[in-house]
């Protein structure tokens, strides 16, 4: 049995209801759901009564640490031993700033405020006899104000700051006295707090303070050395929370009707292979981590399987009576997800070989499928960062966004019951182990200010914003739309150049062959003849891979084909007086077929890379585009292919996306001067004749800022496209000059880089466009904020980021953003006729169902709609980028295997859409327009293929004739969906 079929069987097996490894299936449905569809954000709301809270916990914010007869807590003690410099002794100072704490709450807008008691400040030294009353005031007195501004407390009795002297006189929790003695402690609390709350936590995370608290040392107690003591004290955490939870069942429960559960943290995993073996040992991972305490609660009262195999005899076991008294005693699955577990506190030993991820989605769904469906709370979750970061915290931000999406995917398309959301943490506060090295909080809290000042971060902002709209609401912009573009729409596709063949393969073979027609009608090839030479000049039917090429160009159902020609291959000596004839006959052969299967050439003079230069070797050695000489070389060149093949082209592009961040201000210039030459030129002198247009085409991907909800980003962005777009498309489409802000922003850096229009040269580059030519791939984000973990550009003062709910391959899926970009060039250039010339995703050339370009080409296209039926935009064209994988790697929508071309899901797609001209809305009369001519016929015809002569044997007449015919083979592609 091979490993994907065992695998697939030991799923069906498991998804049939055997319990309790139903959550195996987790890893292989997700596989198999519908990519990227499923990928995509999901613009929806949450339930009506969804609970949406924020939190802390005591030790992190509260302070006061020996104030008002508060005992010390074994976080007290921890931070001063050892070589730890810093403490929680003051914390956030909540105990003095419960006004300001409630005053973020509510701006806010949560439902829930969840935060933990600290035990040693009710109870100093961790018993009732100790019993502190002014401690005990200070959670009446916030419970009361949470009342006040209709917020529901969440209280936590223990979240990890276990007074001192129970650790010290008993040994904390590796001692069984302590479930006692919790369960008197929580007795107090139920019956002090509890006609206010409904929601309780026993215990935060468990993992943690087993395991790092007792097992590794690197939190508080910080106890090491005995590998067999997490699994003791681990066994005492359960009991102590089912003693309590039995207890609030009988006493207080029927009055009180609040819900009480246990806050378990997980990570997650995802298999290193699609095996078994491997899944085996994920579930595994999650098993010794979330399972250790969860199935005890909400299955059968005792460890899993795994960990009892694994673990043999150091894991303590539960009695059968023991097992009763655990299995069931939790109201809710609360869940604590995030920063503290995944990539910090989880050691590679429990990965068993595995990688982690960060999903709470599937983590949600395993949880689900494992545990028989229980109403999920997630109880904190949230990411962190850095502690020199203020109030902009954009990564900090997006993961919010990301958590908040995942566990709206898993309610709509997952159809898990998750009824709460809490994000982590209200504010800055002592990070445990990272003490103050990073921020998780939502407001900013300045430590060195006397009332530590809270200042709401941007992820607050945008906290408060998805609460009030519960969620993410599908706005118009975000539907896709219907309609059609114009009957004379350019619908094309673009390849960074065509395969060249400069020596004919037609009529090119001298063998001789019989024909033994009276058999099997196989051709012998005769190998001791020869056909004479030919000395016929060479046709541009002699090229069979022009037919090919025009052949699969057809194929696509475009009108135009954009592609680019070699300038140093054309012109090697960079003398127009000696051009290489064999490739310009060659381009003049293809350009006259394209127009002869009525697709449109669309030609590019120069193409940008940075690989080479593509210049001359006359250019390419002295100084490139810094020599005065290159511009006007260029035009010369240009007015070679506009005499040579002008006759079919149309269409010309100058210089293809010369805007490149590689390309310095000097170089940049001397290309504009080159552009207006080559412009004029044609106008001057070929455009009465040929009446074709021209223009250079930008690089435009769209930038934008990143908090939307506020302007502080506007003018970054803005600065950012005036860099990259506005740098070359304002002297040719807008004032003759380089953009104000752009001159405004160098002057303040005293910078001298760029260059001056002299008004000759100003004269000579403005007006020289016909249409507005852009290449358009993806949208990044900008912000002024500076953020250690991201891409930070000096000059310009901006962070170049994205939002992590975007698709990635490897750029981001945006379309809305080519939408944006066509409006900033119609908002900037009034009604400018538009063309994308180049647009498309990157994606494993392996996958000819290529389900994300086929996503990818569906929705850029429809924003592309949206932009001219809904915003005005004067859209005149869009080519699909590329054409096979073959010359533009990863982008085509042709494969190749070997000889044999592939077409792609893509192709077929893009070519429907092309056939429909657009999105027609469903019962609506069809589109009329002019019927096209049709290809000239035979032009199929003349596909790749062998050419043979062949001899005719004539037996019954015995007369040998000789004669040369040609054999065409027409060869099919074989289509893939």
């Amino acid at each position: 049995m091979s490993g994907l079929f065992a695998l697939m069987t030991f799923l069906a097996l498991g998804s049939a209801g055997a319990k309790p490894h139903a959550g195996l299936k987790t890893w292989g449905r997700f596989s198999k759901l519908p990519y990227p569809g499923d990928t995509a954000f999901l613009y929806a709301t949450f339930p009506r009564d969804f609970i949406w809270a924020v939190g802390t916990a005591a030790y992190q914010v509260e302070g006061a640490f020996e104030k008002d007869g508060k005992g010390l807590s074994i976080w007290d003690t921890f931070t001063r031993g050892g070589n730890r410099k810093t403490t929680g002794d003051v914390g956030s100072d909540s105990y003095h700033n419960i006004n300001a704490d409630i005053r973020a709450i509510r701006q806010l807008g949560v439902s829930h405020y969840r935060f933990s008691l600290s035990w040693s400040r009710i109870f100093p030294n961790g018993t009732r006899g100790s019993y502190n009353e002014i401690g005990t005031n200070y959670y009446r007195w916030l419970i009361k104000r949470l009342k006040e501004i209709r917020v529901q407390p969440v209280v936590t009795l223990y979240h990890w700051d276990l007074p001192q002297h129970l650790q010290q006189s008993l040994g904390g929790w590796s001692n069984p006295e302590l479930v006692e003695i919790f369960k008197d402690y929580a007795d107090f609390c139920f019956n002090e707090f509890g006609e206010d709350v409904k929601y309780w936590i026993t215990i935060d995370n468990p993992f943690v303070v087993a395991q790092h608290g007792y097992g590794t040392g690197v939190v508080a107690p910080g106890i090491k050395n005995d590998p067999d003591l997490p699994f003791r004290v681990g066994h005492n955490l359960i009991k102590a929370h089912a003693a309590a939870w039995h207890l609030y069942n009988r006493h207080y429960r029927p009055r009180q009707q609040g819900k009480l559960s246990m806050a378990l943290g997980s990570h997650w995993i995802k298999p290193r292979r699609t095996r078994l073996e491997s899944l085996r040992e994920c579930q595994c991972s999650l098993d010794h981590v979330l399972g250790w305490f969860a199935r005890p609660l909400f299955t059968d009262g005792e460890y899993p399987p795994c960990m009892r195999e694994r673990l043999g005899s150091r894991l303590p076991s539960f009695t059968q009576e023991e097992r009763e008294q655990v299995r069931g005693t939790a109201d809710f699955f609360a869940l604590s997800h995030g920063a503290t577990l995944s990539f910090q506190l989880i050691n590679d030993s429990l990965k068993f070989g595995q990688l982690e991820d960060l999903d709470l989605r599937m983590l949600l769904y395993w949880i689900n499928a494992e545990y028989d469906k229980p109403p999920i709370f997630v109880v904190q979750s949230g990411w962190y960062v850095l502690g020199n970061t203020k109030t902009e915290d954009p990564k900090h931000m997006f993961y919010l966004k990301r958590f908040i999406a995942e566990a709206l995917k898993s309610i709509i398309t997952d159809g898990v019951n998750v009824i709460g959301y809490t994000a982590w943490s209200l504010i800055d506060g002592f990070e445990w182990h990272r003490e103050y090295g990073i921020r998780c909080g939502l407001y900013y809290v300045d430590f060195n200010t006397p009332d530590m000042k809270r200042e709401p971060k941007t992820s607050a902002t945008f906290y408060r914003n998805v609460i009030h709209k519960n969620g993410f609401p599908e706005l118009p912009e975000n539907r896709p739309a219907q309609g059609m573009f114009p009957c004379d729409f350019a619908w094309g596709v673009s390849a960074t150049s065509i395969q060249v063949e400069t020596t004919p393969t037609q009529f090119a073979d001298p063998n001789v062959y019989l024909w033994n027609i009276s058999n099997n009608g196989e051709l012998i090839k005769l190998e001791s003849f020869r056909a004479p030479p030919s000395h016929r000049a060479t046709h541009c039917a002699d090229y069979a891979i022009i037919r090919q090429q025009v052949d699969e160009i057809r194929q696509v159902g475009v009108n135009h084909f954009h592609f680019s020609l070699n300038w140093s291959a054309l012109v090697p000596t960079g003398d127009v007086a000696y051009p290489n004839t064999t490739l310009l006959g060659y381009y003049r052969c293809f350009t006259r077929q394209l127009v002869q299967a009525n697709v449109t050439p669309v030609v590019t003079l120069w193409h940008h890379t940075r690989q080479r230069s593509s210049l001359p070797t006359s250019l390419d050695t002295s100084n490139r585009w810094l020599n005065k000489k290159t511009p006007e070389a260029f035009a010369d060149y240009a007015g070679l292919c506009y005499r040579e093949l002008g006759a079919h082209v149309k269409m010309w592009i100058t210089l293809n996306e010369p805007n490149d961040e590689m390309v310095s201000y000097q170089e940049g210039h001397q290309m504009l001067r080159a552009h207006a030459l080559a412009w004029h030129l044609y106008d001057r002198e070929f455009r009465h004749i040929q009446r074709g247009q021209v223009s250079l085409a930008l690089h435009m991907d769209w930038v934008e800022p990143a908090f939307s909800f506020t302007r502080e980003d506007v003018g970054p962005a803005k600065r950012v496209l005036d860099f990259h777009v506005g740098w070359l498309a304002e002297p040719i489409f807008g004032s003759g000059d380089y953009p104000v802000g752009m001159r405004s922003w160098l002057r303040q850096l005293n910078s001298l880089e760029l260059p001056v229009f002299n008004e000759e040269d100003r004269q000579l580059v403005r007006g020289t466009y016909d249409f507005f030519a852009m290449s358009h791939f993806s949208t990044k984000l900008v912000t002024h904020a500076k953020e250690d973990s991201y891409t930070y550009t000096e000059m310009l003062e901006v962070q170049h980021m994205i939002d992590i709910t975007w698709i990635m391959s490897p750029r981001p899926v945006v379309p809305w953003g080519l939408r944006k970009a066509l409006n900033w060039i119609k908002q900037h250039y009034s009604n400018v006729p538009i063309y994308i010339m180049a647009n498309g995703v990157q994606e494993d050339p392996a996958r000819f169902k290529d389900s994300l370009r086929v996503y990818y080409l569906y929705n850029y296209i429809n924003e592309a709609l949206k932009a001219f039926t809904l915003d005005g935009v004067n859209l005149k064209g869009y080519f699909a980028y590329a054409l096979n994988d073959q010359r533009d790697p990863e982008f085509g929508l042709y494969g190749q295997v070997h000889e044999e071309v592939i077409v792609k899901a893509s192709l077929s797609n893009y070519r429907n859409i092309i056939q429909h001209n657009g999105f027609p809305i469903p019962g609506a009369p069809p589109q009329q327009c002019p019927a096209l001519p049709q290809p000239c016929s035979g032009c199929h015809v003349l596909i790749r293929g062998p050419v043979v002569g062949f001899l005719t044997l004539v037996a019954s007449a015995m007369l040998i004739t000789l004669g040369l015919i040609v054999y065409y083979t027409a060869k099919r592609h074989k289509e893939y969906y």
